[in-house]
């Protein structure tokens, strides 16, 4: 008979270890707190995935037709 460690996780909001498993429904979260918590900060724009910056505001190109 195999016995496999569980796999243990961070939660990313308060460090707390969390099983990755069915019974960890909020997975990687530890609670639906942490959950919400985070889904706040990529909403309010606290969070970014890095990549090239937005340049459709600043490289001078307009859908408007300057005559």
């Amino acid at each position: 008979m195999s016995s496999q460690k569980p796999t243990l996780v961070k939660c990313p909001q308060c460090k707390q270890d969390v099983i990755w498993s069915e019974q960890s429904p909020h997975r990687p979260f530890c609670s639906k707190k942490c959950q919400m918590i985070d889904f706040g900060e990529w909403a309010d724009e606290e969070n970014a995935i890095a990549g090239a910056p937005d340049m459709s505001d600043s490289d001078g190109w307009s859908e408007e037709h300057h005559s």
